[in-house]
């Protein structure tokens, strides 16, 4: 069983829901006190082992290739008043560690992880969806790595959801539950509540085997006109091992307006030096 190397990182996303902020700087920049959101995931990835980030951006996203480079004017700047540049560290990428591919026409999930398929070769790997910022001890993916070294295959992360909010994920079928793993037999797109398999929603966490580029490749169009990587992986089903992992710790939907104000101010609670005035303001707001 070959251990997961690389991951996918999908940045191409316009960020409409962000608007004006998005207009010029990418949706993955937008700060969660003060950490890009993009960080966060390519610190869990890191933290899971990870050596090879490949980042599909699309126009407009330079910014994000600029934030994982050295930033001299500011280092030299920043020594010579003698502050620490330590704050900086974890933004700096080895070279040929982080590969940036561009997905020139915005044609869903499923398509963005197929144009990294050169990259990815032969290789299982795993997708990281920014948007999704996931808090927990440990990170969220190092959870699925350990549950990969155990049953191989496919896994996809899973959250427990309400009833009501089904049609808004893709839902697992499920099979034999094991803890947190869950044989998946089917999976669904956004299901009515009514006739939802469970309440396993997925989330945007995937470990993947490299056959699922095969089928990417020959993908026909689904839900809203693009590939869908949910299609793609329901094939794999019957064919190659599949679970889901049901994530222990906290996820945060920061492509949501509400979801990213809530992040803002959970991690702002967990700062000593900023954790009480906020408190105070709360209490007093």
């Amino acid at each position: 069983m070959k251990p997961v190397r690389k991951a996918i990182l999908p940045v191409g996303g316009l960020g409409t829901r962000f608007l004006p902020a998005t207009k010029a700087m990418p949706k993955e920049m937008l700060p969660i006190v003060d950490r890009p959101l993009i960080q966060y995931a390519v610190d869990e990835a890191r933290e899971a082992g990870i050596e090879q980030l490949i980042f599909v951006t699309s126009r407009g996203k330079s910014v994000i290739e600029d934030h994982f480079d050295h930033a001299f004017e500011l280092e030299t700047t920043m020594e010579h008043r003698g502050k620490s540049i330590d704050i900086l560290e974890g933004t700096l990428a080895t070279p040929g560690d982080f590969l940036f591919i561009r997905q020139q026409q915005p044609l869903g999930l499923g398509h963005a992880v197929w144009c990294a398929r050169r990259v990815i070769g032969d290789e299982p790997f795993a997708v990281l969806l920014p948007d999704d910022l996931m808090q927990g001890s440990p990170g969220c993916l190092r959870q699925m790595v350990e549950a990969y070294a155990k049953v191989g295959g496919n896994l996809i992360c899973a959250e427990e959801i309400a009833p009501a909010d089904t049609r808004k994920y893709g839902i697992i079928t499920p099979g034999t539950r094991d803890g947190v793993l869950t044989e998946v037999k089917g999976l669904v797109e956004k299901p009515d509540p009514a006739e939802a398999p469970s309440n396993l929603g997925i989330i945007g966490r995937y470990i993947l085997q490299p056959e699922v580029m095969d089928i990417l490749a020959n993908q026909e169009e689904g839900a809203g006109g693009e590939i869908q990587l949910t299609d793609a992986m329901a094939q794999l089903i019957g064919r190659q091992a599949f679970h889901g992992v049901t994530f222990q710790g906290r996820r945060f939907d920061c492509g949501d307006k509400s979801g990213f104000v809530t992040a803002t101010v959970a991690f702002a609670m967990e700062q000593r030096e900023i954790a009480p005035a906020l408190r105070d303001f709360m209490a007093r707001y």
